[in-house]
């Protein structure tokens, strides 16, 4: 099945005070370009993130948002620096006996003073804390995948009837481009006789003007590889995935058909047809753009 490059993810994981809160959405690109925001304590998982992401998606611009909180009651604690409350009495003590004021420092002054009281936080597993995070991840990606897939079916049969139009229109051409000819002809014939009304022109004269008339109208050639690129165009949706370059390549060949067709083309029909292929060819490649 093939993917499209717009989706969207989402998955919450509780592991025991542990919260992981996992977001990602993905619009088309040319590769994949990957934009993560999460919590500082989690930046040392930023190369494992995007090795895993690479598992379900090759293609797409894709913006990752990771929230996590800690519930429980002993990830920080309360550190006092002895020392240091050392080092302010022995200044105010100092500062007492240069200026002869009074020492009233007290403990609730002293505990105010930098660095002191200090709060540090615990460190965590990071065994455990990966493998939260992982679970979260993979729980996102899994439904980033399957929003995907249900896109990119969507967008298959799209192009698909887009290309039943074209097969319509091409069938157009092919039917009229004889009757062109034959429309030449008698048109030809008939100017012919109203300039040599007494005079008889040879028919092979008038055979060999029908001939290079029809060989610079005939879009045999085009429309054969049109019809082979269409065809083309149906087994590659049929693949698994990592078709879109492969489509658009296809889909350009098929608009330089078509170019070629409507500058050829030397009845109203057959230019109308021609430009009714160049907008679903067009209609096309904008829908290929969003395949990954």
């Amino acid at each position: 099945m093939i993917k499209s490059m717009t989706g969207f993810g989402r998955c919450e994981v509780l592991k025991d005070s542990r919260k992981f809160t996992v977001e990602l959405k993905g619009v088309n690109h040319r590769y994949l370009d990957v934009n993560i925001r999460m919590p500082k304590k989690l930046n040392f998982f930023e190369t494992s993130i995007r090795t895993l992401l690479k598992k379900y998606a090759n293609r797409g611009k894709v913006d990752i948002f990771i929230t996590y909180e800690d519930t429980s009651e002993n990830q920080v604690s309360l550190k006092y620096n002895a020392a240091l409350a050392a080092e302010y009495m022995k200044c105010f003590k100092q500062m007492e006996e240069e200026f002869h004021l009074e020492n009233d420092i007290r403990v609730s002054t002293l505990s105010r003073c930098p660095e002191v009281l200090t709060m540090e936080e615990h460190s965590e597993d990071e065994e455990e804390l990966w493998n939260g995070l992982k679970e979260a991840l993979e729980g996102a990606f899994a439904q980033f995948v399957e929003t995907r897939t249900t896109e990119g079916g969507n967008l298959k049969k799209d192009i698909l009837e887009k290309l039943s139009g074209m097969e319509k229109l091409i069938a157009l051409i092919e039917e009229r481009s004889p009757q062109i000819v034959a429309e030449y002809r008698a048109k030809l014939e008939e100017k012919v006789k109203e300039l040599l009304i007494d005079t008889q022109m040879e028919e092979s004269r008038i055979a060999a003007e029908v001939i290079i008339f029809a060989d610079k109208i005939c879009t045999d050639e085009e429309v054969v590889r049109l019809k082979s690129h269409i065809s083309h165009m149906r087994d590659t949706l049929e693949e698994k995935e990592g078709i879109g370059r492969k489509l658009d390549f296809i889909a350009q060949e098929m608009n330089r058909e078509a170019n070629t067709i409507l500058s050829k083309a030397n009845d109203l029909e057959v230019s109308n047809c021609a430009i009714g292929l160049k907008t679903e060819i067009e209609k096309v490649r904008e829908q290929i753009q969003n395949i990954e």
